[in-house]
């Protein structure tokens, strides 16, 4: 087993079951990753998509990983019957909250609107100061091309510091990533630079 570098890392992904074989590779391939790296996940506890495929993968490899997952999804049966350290929470504010606690990372991978939230509240908070952590984008197939033209357009129009596009790292593939999450540094806020523009 290699060496531990991090004890966790979120990763937020989404729950279609219609995505194409490409995404679904991808996580298969960030799963084996982390697990060979003794990384333990967090994820957002569903059964199926992208983040059954991730819990699947893990629990095949016998790696850890936690679901967080609001009461609700539990009622309707959408939460991984096989991940047995599922923490339950009542609302949605409290699931991102969670998944984001005291772990060493944030990956993202495509996703629906539930995936951006996630990760813009990460990035809004991380320019804040108040994530420090490395976040890591997977771009499979380009699919966050659209949020890198928009945040360059940000900066253009003079809404976002230039800085501020240092507070993630958009990656085509995982080709590296554990050591791209071991060497990235953490962010440090500078609150008389980056207050306003």
């Amino acid at each position: 087993m290699a060496e531990l570098l991090y004890k966790t890392v979120s990763v937020f992904c989404a729950s279609s079951t219609k995505v194409s074989r490409n995404y679904i590779d991808t996580v298969q391939v960030l799963a084996s990753e982390l697990v060979r790296n003794n990384i333990g996940i967090k994820y957002g506890g569903g059964e199926v998509g992208l983040m059954g495929e991730l819990a699947n993968c893990v629990l095949s490899l016998k790696g850890r990983i936690t679901g967080v997952i609001p009461k609700f999804m539990v009622d309707v049966e959408w939460q991984h019957k096989d991940v047995e350290d599922m923490v339950l929470v009542d609302t949605m504010h409290q699931r991102k909250s969670l998944l984001i606690k005291d772990v060493d990372a944030v990956i993202a991978l495509p996703g629906s609107t539930g995936t951006l939230e996630e990760l813009i509240e990460v990035l809004s908070l991380k320019k804040l100061g108040l994530f420090t952590k490395p976040v890591i984008v997977v771009n499979t197939n380009g699919f966050y091309n659209p949020l890198i033209d928009l945040l360059k357009k940000m900066i253009d129009e003079q809404f976002m510091r230039p800085e501020h596009l240092t507070v993630c790292t958009f990656v085509n593939n995982l080709e590296g990533i554990v050591d791209l999450i071991k060497n990235t540094p953490e962010w440090i806020y500078d609150e008389k630079k980056y207050a306003s523009l």
